[in-house]
């Protein structure tokens, strides 16, 4: 397969990973999203290692118009925020061009519905399709977060071991360059690598190396992606242990803003890989991502006093204190240009004869 070369040339701290490529119990995925055609661009990168920073890492991104054309083929919610609508499940209009199965349907549930099929991109893994519907603000930030950030994955995931962002991609200007259609495609915000490992249990543990990222729209809504790095991308594996490697083969998940919170349709294609059968992978995928919008309507719909509201206020009081900053830099910047101008019109005043260029009468 060819790829978007993403060559590492700066430094950066540890984030936690915005993809939300699920192991959940883990993936697979041998998909041709990482197909490019044209020269590689050359996209400056930081990378972080498990011990120190290093420089000269290639990463190369997946093909955009193929990663995102499979994306809105399987969700019509995607396809919809992408054509810069607004609204969510009720504005959707037409009907589905793929033959999905239904699994459930209930509005009373925080996953009201879940569909799949039994194929797709010609690959025999179930691709399974969630919707739910979250009242509160929409923050693709904290969505992304409950998914890759270890401690916050804990509190629904028993299944995860380690869960971390190696190789961030900081160089945006130039990931948005390569993406071209804004208005299509949305801002990317967020890009990088991410590495994550599954705890034993009645299957070996899994690990998956994922690269993914974070789309906004000017409609307000965002996508999470995600899709296994190939063979090739080995290298890219942190040190240790290697084991059973699970692969995604696509990952997405669209938060478009409704009148009184956000509809989520979320795209995942899994394999646990080591043989395990589909009709035994696929129901514990379903209890995963339940209790991920579990985990999402609590955080989302707790109201005063809760993780939400005490983020909301300390996102406001930093930006407070930025202000204050701010006002603090104008009243230096205005006090140097005083003293410099107080500095030249000394200077001015030791030479008479350019005195009547400045102080006329």
């Amino acid at each position: 397969h060819n790829f978007l070369l993403v060559t590492t040339t700066t430094t950066t701290t540890m984030k936690s990973f915005a993809t939300a490529a699920i192991i959940l119990i883990s993936t697979y995925s041998g998909v041709d999203a990482f197909t490019a055609t044209g020269k590689s661009p050359l996209v400056a990168a930081p990378v972080a290692t498990r011990k120190e920073w290093t420089t000269g890492v290639e990463i190369e991104l997946p093909d955009f118009d193929t990663l995102f054309d499979r994306v809105q083929t399987a969700s019509p919610l995607a396809k919809h925020v992408m054509e810069g609508n607004s609204g969510g499940f009720e504005s959707l209009a037409g009907s589905d061009s793929l033959k999905w199965k239904k699994l459930e349907n209930n509005e009373r549930k925080t996953v009201h519905r879940i569909d799949k099929l039994d194929s797709y991109q010609n690959i025999k893994t179930p691709l399974l399709r969630f919707r739910s519907s979250i009242k509160g603000p929409l923050i693709g930030e904290r969505f992304s977060h409950f998914i890759m950030d270890l401690e916050e994955r804990k509190k629904w995931d028993d299944a995860c071991a380690r869960n971390e962002e190696v190789y961030p991609i900081d160089d945006l200007d130039a990931v948005n360059t390569i993406l071209g259609d804004e208005e299509k495609y949305g801002t990317c915000t967020r890009v990088g690598v991410g590495y994550t490992q599954t705890k034993q249990s009645i299957i070996s543990p899994r690990e998956q190396l994922i690269i993914g990222g974070m789309q906004e729209f000017q409609n307000g809504a965002t996508m999470l992606w995600g899709t296994e790095m190939e063979e090739q991308h080995n290298y890219l594996l942190p040190e240790g242990q290697r084991h059973t490697r699970a692969k995604s083969h696509l990952f997405a998940a669209t938060l478009a803003p409704t009148d009184d919170g956000f509809d989520v349709e979320y795209l995942l294609q899994m394999d646990v890989g080591g043989g395990v059968p589909n009709f035994l992978a696929t129901p514990a995928l379903v209890d995963a991502i339940k209790k991920l919008f579990d985990h999402t309507k609590g955080y989302f719909e707790g109201g005063e006093g809760s993780e939400l509201d005490m983020h909301l206020k300390s996102l406001s009081s930093r930006g407070s204190d930025l202000e204050v900053l701010r006002e603090i830099d104008e009243i230096e910047e205005s006090f140097t240009v005083e003293m410099d101008f107080s500095k030249e019109a000394a200077h001015l005043h030791d030479d008479a004869s350019l005195l009547p260029l400045f102080f006329t009468p």
